[in-house]
């Protein structure tokens, strides 16, 4: 990156996203490093620029000097994750044994539209949304019906009654032809897959709009299976409410992972939870099911939750820093840009629509400006001339990418 510093972070040990330098995090050969050339500035994927919580490293060097490197066993990682659902949430309804273990989020969400879904039923999400969601539920042959978000970018409840009621009777409004003679194909078991807090926009739904979508799914006979990752991961004055811990929401499956909190994604260990009602329904998850996990993601996952709680504080106080700096940025250098500071996740959801770059702006400001973004139009409609951005970085980094994304916008 000749343009700016090879360094561009002011080191500050306060601050996970300013412990690294930009040399340092280009020797890392994930995915957010290896997929674009050397001169482009990633804040696409969802990983973080931080090193390893303290805790969770000495976990993982401790398990590698005993070699303790073989299958995962036990309770410990839902046991954490009770503890830490307690001190953060509030909430004492997370069973350790209607947990169960899966490889990772969008794995165990598979696994749970198995248990309780057939070929041809319909799985009803939000978009824009996750593009895994449509992926994962595609290749398990189950269309994909969209309720899309208000302009508010909240849950609108009437797109999302329309879309139970028509789930419901078997109908795949909205769906290819295809998935249409999928539904025909189906048992009429549907299912709404939602995502809390919401990725890309960073909407942190609130208890009543959670007991409402409760109470609209059991109305409609809609079981709900809930993607939580990005759980612990909200901004100053937000709270998250586990969906499990709702009136109306005991039959629910909810899928949670230390892994976005505490950057642990290629340390794979996620957890199946259901609620009173849908134990049965867990309890038939297959064993080998359980083989997936890594014993050491286990190992790291569990001391994250148990003793990664002031890294976890130092970065949410990073993060909150961050939202501010690019609305400033943005409000200086773009204000064409839409862009409202999410209440969670570290992902910011930029509408470009005003800037003239056309229907993939993330591509103009790869080609033009050397910044990889997500682009808006995998997330499902109502995506088209939007961005992801990856706020999870140094202030440096974010402020250089927004001088790019300038000259790209000229």
């Amino acid at each position: 990156m000749e343009s700016v510093s090879r360094d561009l972070v002011m080191p500050d040990d306060s601050n996970p996203l300013r412990r690294l330098s930009l040399e340092q995090l280009r020797r890392r050969t994930s995915m957010k490093w290896r997929t674009y050339p050397h001169d482009v500035l990633p804040l696409w994927v969802a990983e973080m620029d931080v090193p390893l919580a303290e805790p969770v490293a000495e976990a993982i060097t401790a398990a590698v000097a005993l070699g303790d490197t073989g299958y995962p066993a036990g309770t410990a990682y839902a046991e954490a994750l009770a503890e830490f659902a307690h001190k953060w949430w509030g909430w004492d309804g997370l069973a350790v044994e209607r947990t169960a273990i899966v490889p990772d989020v969008m794995l165990g969400i598979v696994e749970m539209l198995k248990l309780i879904s057939s070929p041809g039923d319909p799985v009803i999400v939000n978009c824009p949304v996750y593009p895994p969601f449509y992926q994962f539920v595609g290749n398990l042959d189950r269309p994909v019906v969209e309720a899309p978000l208000g302009p508010d970018l909240r849950i609108d409840f009437a797109a999302l009654e329309d879309a139970f009621r028509s789930a419901g009777r078997g109908s795949a409004r909205g769906t290819t032809q295809s998935a249409a003679r999928g539904v025909a194909r189906g048992s009429n078991r549907p299912v709404y897959l939602l995502c809390s807090p919401h990725n890309p926009t960073g909407t942190v739904h609130t208890a009543a709009e959670l007991t409402r979508i409760a109470h609209l799914a059991r109305e409609h006979g809609v079981r709900v299976v809930v993607d939580e990752i990005h759980a612990p991961i909200v901004a100053a004055g937000a709270s998250f409410v586990p969906f499990l811990s709702v009136p109306g929401a005991e039959n629910g499956l909810s899928l949670m992972s230390a892994s976005k909190a505490w950057n642990l994604a290629g340390l794979k260990a996620a957890l199946a939870i259901a609620g009173p009602e849908a134990a049965d329904d867990l309890a038939r998850i297959p064993e080998e099911v359980s083989h997936g996990p890594s014993h050491v993601g286990v190992i790291a996952h569990t001391a994250a939750l148990r003793d990664g709680g002031d890294w976890l504080d130092a970065l949410l106080r990073g993060l909150d820093d961050n939202r501010r700096l690019l609305a400033s940025l943005l409000a200086e250098h773009l204000p064409s840009i839409g862009y409202a500071p999410a209440q969670g996740t570290f992902l910011a959801w930029l509408d470009c629509r005003e800037l003239g770059l056309g229907g993939d702006p993330a591509e103009a400001f790869l080609q033009r400006g050397r910044v990889a973004l997500s682009s808006g139009r995998a997330f499902g409609t109502g995506g088209e001339g939007f961005v992801r951005l990856n706020l999870a970085a140094s202030p440096e980094v974010i402020t250089e990418a927004v001088r790019r994304m300038a000259s790209a916008a000229v």
